[in-house]
C-alpha cells in the first residue's frame, strides 16, 4: 500500500518554512512588489536561520536541492534500497511552503540560489567542499536563444591555469545579489552540445559585470540581471564535474542539473497555486457558495465546480513533484518525471491563479488582496527552467523513445 504521508522530520522542516512564509514573507509581499529592485533587507536574518536549520539537520529552507540524479551515469539501484528522504524532497517541500508566502522573496533568500542545485547535481566532492556554502545563481539563457539550452554561444578557453569566458547571459535570477554565478559555456563550439560545460564564476572575477536589471511582470522582489563576461578569468578547477568532452555522452552532464531544479520550480508553482486556492475558498464561502465533496460538480454552483476542478489539478501537480524528488533522492533516473512535474505544475499555476482572479471579481483584480500578484508571479514559473512546450517535448521523447534529432 502506498503511504503518501510525509515523514515526521520533513513535516517539521516544512512547518518551519511555512512559519517563515506566513510571518516574514506575506507581510512584506506587497511592499517589495511595488518597490522593484529594492533589496529585501528583512531577508538579512534569513541566512543565519537557514544555516541554523542546516546545522541542525533539518535541511534548508528553499531552493538548493541536494543529491544527484544522473541518468547517464547512475548505476541501477535495487528496489530494496529504502527511501532516503534526502535533500531534494526537503528542498521541494520548503520551496513549496516559502513560495506560498512569496515566490519572489523565496528566490531572494541568501545562499539558496538555483545555481546551488546545479553545483549539488554535478560537482565533484572537492568542489562541493569549496562551493557548498556559496550563494550561486545560474546563467544559461542568452540573447540568441531561450529554451534551447544546447544553443549556448558563450565560450570558455583554457589559458594556462585559468579559463577565459566570453559571452552575454540574460534573465539571471539573483544575478546581481549572489556571490557566485554558475555559467554555461562551450569549451569547443565545433563539437556542438557535447562541449557545453558549467563553470562557477565568483562575483568579483575580473571581466564579470552586470549590464542591467530587468523590469518584470512578476516576482519583482527577485532581481533578474543581464551579465557580461568579457575575458572573464576563473581558476582552472572551477569547471563543474569532468573537464573532458565526451561526445557519446553528449549534453547529459549539464542537463542533469534540470533533473534537480525542475521539481523545485514545480514546487514554487504548487505553493502559489495553494495560496490562491485558499484565498478563493474564503472568498467563495463569504459569498455563500458552498463547496461540496459529496455532490457532483455539475449539480453545484459554477464557481464551486471550477474550484473542485482546480483543486484536483493542484493535487495531481503536488504528487507528480513529490515523485520526481523522491526518485532523485533514491538515485533513480527522473528526467521524465522532472519534466512532467514542471509541465503540470506550471500550467496549473497560471490556470488557477488567473481563474481565481476572475472568480473573485473586482476584489481579485484590485491590490486589496494578493490574488492579482500571484497571477503575475505564476507566469514565470511556467517559463523558466524550460517552457511548457519544452517540457512536453521532453516528455514526448521519453515516452516515444525518440532522440532530440528524431523529434524536434
Amino acid at each position: 500500500m502506498i503511504n503518501l504521508e510525509l515523514p515526521k522530520k520533513l513535516r517539521a522542516s516544512a512547518n518551519q518554512a511555512h512559519q517563515v512564509a506566513a510571518q516574514i514573507f506575506r507581510p512584506i509581499s506587497r511592499k517589495y512588489d511595488l518597490a522593484e529592485h529594492d533589496y529585501p533587507v528583512e531577508l538579512d536574518t534569513m541566512a543565519a536561520m537557514v544555516d541554523g536549520l542546516s546545522d541542525s539537520g533539518t535541511q534548508k529552507i528553499s531552493g538548493a536541492a541536494g543529491g544527484r540524479s544522473d541518468e547517464a551515469e547512475a548505476a541501477p539501484v535495487p528496489d530494496t534500497v529504502p527511501n532516503a528522504n534526502g535533500g531534494n524532497m526537503s528542498a521541494l517541500l520548503n520551496a513549496l511552503e516559502t513560495s506560498w508566502g512569496d515566490v519572489g522573496l523565496m528566490l531572494s533568500i541568501p545562499y539558496q540560489g538555483l545555481g546551488n542545485a546545479a553545483i549539488a547535481a554535478v560537482a565533484t566532492d572537492d568542489q562541493l567542499e569549496r562551493f557548498g556554502k556559496v550563494w550561486a545563481s545560474m546563467a544559461i539563457t542568452e540573447p540568441s536563444f531561450g529554451s534551447d539550452s544546447a544553443a549556448v554561444t558563450t565560450t570558455a578557453v583554457l589559458d594556462g591555469d585559468e579559463w577565459v569566458l566570453n559571452g552575454e547571459k540574460i534573465f539571471v535570477t539573483a544575478g546581481e545579489r549572489s556571490t557566485h554565478i554558475v555559467v554555461w559555456a562551450s569549451v569547443d563550439r565545433s563539437l556542438g552540445r557535447a562541449a557545453i560545460k558549467s563553470f562557477v564564476v565568483p562575483r568579483d572575477a575580473p571581466g564579470l559585470s552586470v549590464a542591467r536589471l530587468e523590469h518584470k511582470l512578476g516576482i519583482k522582489a527577485s532581481d533578474t540581471a543581464v551579465l557580461l563576461l568579457q575575458d572573464c578569468r576563473i581558476p582552472k578547477d572551477n569547471i563543474l564535474g569532468s573537464p573532458e568532452v565526451n561526445v557519446e555522452k553528449g549534453f547529459a552532464g549539464v542537463m542533469q542539473t534540470f533533473d534537480n531544479t525542475r521539481p523545485m520550480v514545480a514546487a514554487m508553482a504548487i505553493g502559489v497555486t495553494r495560496a490562491a486556492l485558499e484565498e478563493l475558498r474564503v472568498i467563495l464561502t463569504e459569498a455563500g457558495i458552498d463547496i461540496s465533496y459529496d455532490t457532483p460538480p455539475n449539480s453545484q454552483h459554477a464557481a464551486a465546480a471550477e474550484f473542485l476542478r482546480m483543486e484536483a489539478d493542484y493535487e495531481s501537480a503536488y504528487l507528480l513533484a513529490l515523485r520526481a524528488a523522491w526518485m532523485a533522492d533514491n538515485k533513480k533516473p527522473n528526467s521524465l518525471e522532472a519534466s512532467m512535474s514542471k509541465a503540470k505544475a506550471g500550467r496549473t499555476g497560471t490556470d488557477v491563479t488567473l481563474k481565481s482572479v476572475e472568480l473573485a471579481g473586482a476584489v481579485g483584480y484590485s491590490q486589496r488582496l494578493l490574488l492579482e500578484k500571484w497571477g503575475r508571479d505564476s507566469k514565470i514559473l511556467d517559463i523558466f527552467e524550460g517552457t511548457q512546450q519544452i517540457q512536453q517535448l521532453i516528455v514526448a521523447r521519453r515516452v516515444l523513445n525518440k532522440t532530440s534529432a528524431e523529434l524536434k
